[in-house]
């Protein structure tokens, strides 16, 4: 006698296990939560950083390393008007001997220089750059992965969810009694990995004190200071609360220092001075001009965010002669044009005279540099409001990103008080599924149109420099900006 067992009803069964598993699947997608990054992106990306190193202008790329010990990739990048040289590279922990090291040869055409280093552990490493004369540390870190309990937990239960869900669609193909079995295991093991994860610790408690105090900066010429010859500046950060050196930097728009040094005349240099200790760097530069210099460090400190501190020093010699101005406005407004000119410094720009820009005009052409010009065109200004300011540079899509930018403005005033430095930002495009981070100045592929948003907060006469890199060369278009009292627009 055949005795038949009815179905158990296993397809509806499935069907109800497979809404489940959706439904377990979306609440955990939308319960877990992101992480925040007070400082920055995670450790483990590559590390970009510009150096002024003695008399060249350089981007550092440490690529990341896959584990430890494990080869480290080091990309130099030099720029337009360096020399040819060698520079020689060394990998060293905190506290301990070299352990890899390498030279490279710098060719005088600009463009990237290739090395690959070696360490040997995890942590902190400093990689240092010598020109023979110079030399520059560069701190970066070694991570290591380090797998914790919920996240094995986690991944874990995801991975026993999908087997029991395999084995459950194959016992309901043979409409077996047993398919209620795997069917349990997809729900215990979801419920596991959805505990594990909702009782994750996402956002670490802070140790650093959110209210950091603000760095002092001391500058002081090593050695005569004067117009035309080179001239080293040691530039000094120490904590304003405990006058203790302040090595806390963090990279910032792809640098531990980013220094604007204007001189009387209006010469910008936009330096990025290198770091020999702790809380000492030094940059070096050629005034072109005698007086008193003005400069301005923006840093970050860890924990603490961004920083504009200042500082002078004097340089002897004559002024320098006055070129034409680039007067922002100059038919909208009275007075008479201020001089204007922007430095024949790496990386800070072109030593050229300019024109006149009506504000809401259509712009006018102002000479950058090589018998180049670049085409600045302003909106409507207003103190308080934001106003729109727009350089295009001309020619193909072939800027290069600068700083991890697509351009950058420099804004001094207003005159004479000069109460406002600012850096403003045109961000590059970010790039859908990227490793490694940003891309690098090897990539020529963005807009010669730049645009700029800022917001003046006080009337007055403005010094404004607009920067973007072509050809592995910073071109800078230098004007000046009338900015009216508040009423009066234009």
């Amino acid at each position: 006698m055949t005795i038949s067992v009815p179905s158990l009803g296993s397809v509806p069964v499935v069907r109800s296990g497979a809404r489940l598993i959706a439904v377990l699947v979306l609440a955990l997608t939308l319960a877990m939560p992101s992480t925040a990054h007070a400082d920055g992106g995670p450790i483990g990306a590559d590390l970009h950083i510009a150096q002024t190193l003695g008399d060249r202008e350089l981007t550092v790329v440490v690529r990341r390393a896959d584990g430890a010990p494990a080869p480290v990739r080091v990309d130099v990048i030099t720029h337009a008007g360096g020399p040819a040289g060698t520079l020689r590279l060394r990998l060293i922990p905190p506290g301990a001997s070299p352990v890899s090291e390498t030279t490279l040869a710098l060719a005088a055409d600009p463009g990237p220089h290739s090395a690959t280093l070696r360490v040997d552990r995890f942590g902190a490493w400093e990689l240092e750059l010598s020109d023979g004369a110079h030399v520059a540390r560069v701190p970066f870190t070694v991570p290591q992965r380090v797998t914790l309990a919920w996240e094995s937990a986690a991944y874990g239960g995801f991975v026993a969810a999908g087997g029991f869900l395999l084995v459950a669609l194959l016992l309901a193909a043979r409409r077996s009694r047993l398919t209620l079995v795997p069917v349990a295991g997809v729900v215990v093991a979801l419920s596991v990995a959805l505990t594990a994860a909702l009782l994750s610790p996402t956002i670490g408690v802070s140790t650093v004190e959110a209210s950091r105090p603000a760095v002092n900066l001391a500058a002081r010429p090593i050695g005569p200071a004067a117009a035309g010859q080179p001239v080293e500046v040691a530039l000094r950060f120490t904590d304003s609360a405990t006058g203790r050196v302040a090595d806390d930097f963090l990279v910032h728009h792809n640098a531990l220092v980013h220094l604007a040094v204007v001189s009387p005349g209006g010469h910008l240099a936009h330096l990025h001075p290198v770091r020999a200790a702790a809380g000492d760097y030094r940059v070096r530069f050629v005034p072109n001009e005698g007086g008193r210099h003005a400069m301005a460090a923006e840093v970050a400190r860890l924990g603490g965010g961004v920083q504009l501190v200042r500082a002078a020093i004097e340089v002897t010699g004559p002024a320098s002669a006055e070129p034409p101005a680039v007067l922002v406005g100059a038919e909208d407004g009275p007075g008479p044009r201020a001089p204007l000119e922007s430095p024949a410094v790496r990386g800070g720009g072109s030593d050229v005279p300019g024109g006149s820009v009506s504000v809401g005009g259509p712009g006018a052409d102002v000479p950058v540099g090589g018998g180049r010009t670049a085409r600045v065109t302003v909106g409507a200004v207003r103190v308080g409001r934001p106003a729109t300011l727009t350089v295009d540079f001309g020619g193909p899509a072939d800027l290069q990103p600068w700083l991890g930018m697509r351009g950058h403005l420099i804004v001094l005033g207003p005159s004479p008080a000069e109460t406002v430095w600012a850096h403003v930002h045109a961000m590059t495009p970010t790039t859908p599924g990227a490793t490694g981070g940003q891309p690098d100045e090897t990539v020529a592929a963005y807009d010669p149109r730049v645009e700029f948003t800022f917001t003046f907060p006080e009337p007055g006469r403005y010094r404004l420099w607009f920067q973007a890199e072509r050809d592995y060369r910073v071109l800078t278009a230098p004007v000046m900006l009338d900015v009216p009292p508040a009423g009066e627009q234009r």
